[in-house]
């Protein structure tokens, strides 16, 4: 049973959580980036394993939602245009973060990452949901089993097994990070074969639709949340010299 991702009102929400989680992350990035909090507390446990979450769950309902659109056949034309999309804004990303962070510039972030899983994924969406989830099982152990000093090469580094840190401000590797995306596809396929995909579909009332409203817009927030965030405090800098 294939179903539009535009009726199941629990996943955008899904999303705008996640949005939600990647703003307040990113919000105490750049206040560390601007000196008001300890520089290196980003890297703390919590804010770790914050942004894992937050990511792994951007590439589980991106996964979610390929098998939703094209589980039954895949339609090209639509899957074209939005892996076409996806990739331009990954492409925006790298050239604008190259701009502002030359030393740090991302070049394999979570757009890249969702646009490169969203092609391997395809060769999943025909085989049992088991079988993906062990796929995707195996990807997330394999970062840990497999990393070698031979990966270590620049034009490697997008696989996620050197053994060197990558000196990036956002990585999301395939190794680990398609095994989350195939896990989104199995509970897809499970979800469909339990018929539990329509209790996704909330009932409609302007709170849901609050809820909702993010996460059906969830690319144009990411693109434009840091630039936002990072002008505002910039200015109140500017501010606090002339006012404090």
């Amino acid at each position: 049973m294939n179903q539009d991702i535009g009726r199941l009102a629990a996943l955008d929400i899904a999303r705008s959580a996640a949005l939600l989680g990647m703003v307040a992350f990113h919000i105490v990035f750049d206040l560390q980036m601007f000196g008001y909090v300890p520089y290196g507390i980003t890297a703390e446990p919590f804010f770790y394993w914050h942004a894992r979450t937050v990511a792994g769950s951007f590439l589980f309902l991106s996964g979610f939602s390929l098998w939703l659109a094209h589980g039954q056949a895949i339609r090209w034309p639509a899957f074209w245009r939005r892996w076409i999309k996806l990739a331009a804004a990954a492409a925006l990303v790298t050239a604008g973060t190259y701009a502002a962070f030359p030393d740090y510039f991302v070049y394999y972030g979570i757009l890249h990452s969702i646009a490169v899983s969203s092609l391997i994924g395809l060769a999943f969406l025909r085989l049992p949901a088991g079988t993906t989830a062990a796929a995707g099982a195996a990807v997330m152990a394999a970062s840990y089993a497999l990393p070698s000093d031979s990966f270590n090469a620049p034009l490697l580094r997008f696989l996620g097994l050197a053994t060197e840190p990558a000196v990036t401000v956002d990585f999301e590797p395939i190794f680990p990070w398609l095994g989350p995306f195939l896990l989104g596809i199995a509970a897809a396929k499970a979800a469909s074969a339990l018929r539990l995909l329509p209790r996704l579909a909330l009932p409609h009332s302007p709170v849901t639709r609050l809820l909702a409203w993010p996460g059906q817009h969830s690319l144009v927030i990411y693109l434009i949340h840091q630039p936002l965030l990072v002008g505002a405090l910039q200015a109140f800098a500017f501010l606090s010299v002339w006012l404090f």
